[in-house]
């Protein structure tokens, strides 16, 4: 991936940043600019991180300090540079937002070159800064709530093939929460058989020290750690809205992702996860009821403002014989469709196995667009400085 990626501009700003570059620069496709650094990685084909980002006047100037904003609190280790007429307001707001430099449209060559390297060199300090907090520090991890109004539509599938997923990019570091508090089957699906389940770990000692709370999970092969559902209903009933804040709280400190399967619905314990969600999965089965749920959900949950930043709208089961298109989707629900997952024969034997997709390593499109999915959370929150090109080493 190329250390410098370039958006919202035109063909002869591209050629000028290309030459000041040595021609190592990505361009993005014309397009709004995304506000999400999530979806704006999306845009990357091979998921490198990149050193610096350049935007061009294309973009609104909402926009962009939006974007900046987001990108130096998720990955401090990207310089933002924006090409735009310097006027003492927007010069305060990207100040504010994170934005390293700002620069004249009709800037030469030499003048993007050194700004360029202004910019490489202030992300590589930054990355040596973070190096020895990402080694010793605990995070507040991103908590990753997957909620939907009907049940069937296939949580706990996305749920788990999440977690492992993340997994993956972060082994020892995830965890998953069965918050289906009655009749939750992620031990199930995971094919576990939990020593501990939630009521053990939201009372008792392990509510009160994490270090005594992680001797409660139970782990998977995989490296991934979960906390199972309850034996029985009653059992589950004992789990309040402030034993889960408590929880995904304390998790939240010890764990980079922390994925949470609810149930159905908005039971006081789903709304509290959505509460303390940094990022929710909103899905749906691709049919006319669970559209309309699904649109019922986001109404109130906008009403209560309960819609973290980070939304991701997810539809399972899609087909194209079903007389339902994404663009459908989109209208009845009023805000887009991120992640489409086709209906898949895979799936019923994956879930009898006890072995998510995921982890079984199978290349049908079920599979491929589940790692779509993972790509949304795996590129953004932490970026580990191996991943940044060697160029420019010595000034790191």
């Amino acid at each position: 991936m190329s250390r410098v990626v370039l958006a919202a501009s035109d063909d002869d700003l591209a050629r000028r940043i290309s030459a000041a570059a040595d021609g190592d620069v990505h361009v993005l496709p014309d397009g709004r600019l995304p506000g999400d650094p999530a979806r704006l990685f999306e845009q990357l084909t091979d998921g490198e991180i990149p050193e610096v980002l350049l935007i061009g006047p294309g973009a609104p100037a909402s926009d962009v300090l939006t974007l900046a904003a987001r990108l130096d609190v998720q990955c401090p280790g990207i310089s933002v540079v924006l090409i735009a007429r310097p006027e003492p307001e927007l010069w305060q707001a990207a100040m504010r937002a994170g934005i390293r430099d700002l620069l004249e449209p009709g800037a030469d060559v030499e003048e993007f070159r050194a700004a360029i390297e202004r910019a490489a060199l202030a992300a590589a300090g930054r990355r040596r800064a973070l190096r020895p907090l990402e080694d010793t520090a605990r995070y507040t991890g991103r908590v990753i709530t997957v909620a939907s109004p009907k049940g069937g539509v296939g949580k706990t599938t996305v749920a788990t093939n999440l977690a492992i997923g993340l997994t993956s990019s972060a082994p020892q570091s995830t965890v998953l929460v069965d918050l289906d508090v009655q009749f939750g089957d992620v031990a199930s699906a995971l094919s576990l058989v939990p020593e501990h389940t939630l009521p053990d770990a939201v009372h008792g000692p392990a509510s009160q020290d994490t270090m005594v709370l992680k001797t409660f999970l139970t782990g998977h092969p995989s490296g991934l750690y979960a906390v199972c559902g309850s034996e029985s209903p009653a059992q589950g009933d004992t789990v309040s809205a402030a034993d889960v804040t408590r929880l995904l709280t304390s998790l939240a400190r010890e764990f980079r992702y922390v994925v949470v399967d609810t149930a159905p619905g908005l039971s006081e314990q789903t709304l509290a996860a959505l509460d303390r969600a940094t990022d929710v999965v909103m899905l749906s089965s691709m049919d006319v009821p669970g559209v309309r749920g699904l649109r019922k959900e986001l109404d109130v949950l906008r009403e209560l403002c309960m819609i973290p930043a980070g939304r991701h709208v997810v539809m399972n089961f899609a087909d194209p014989k079903g007389g339902l298109s994404v663009r459908d989707v989109e209208t009845t629900i009023g805000t887009g469709v991120d992640v489409v997952l086709p209906r898949s024969s895979a799936v019923p034997a994956s879930t009898n196995q006890g072995v998510p997709l995921l982890q079984s390593g199978g290349r049908d499109p079920m599979t491929k667009e589940l790692r779509r999915l993972v790509s949304r959370f795996a590129a953004t929150p932490l970026v580990s400085p191996s991943r940044y090109r060697a160029k420019h080493r010595a000034a790191s």
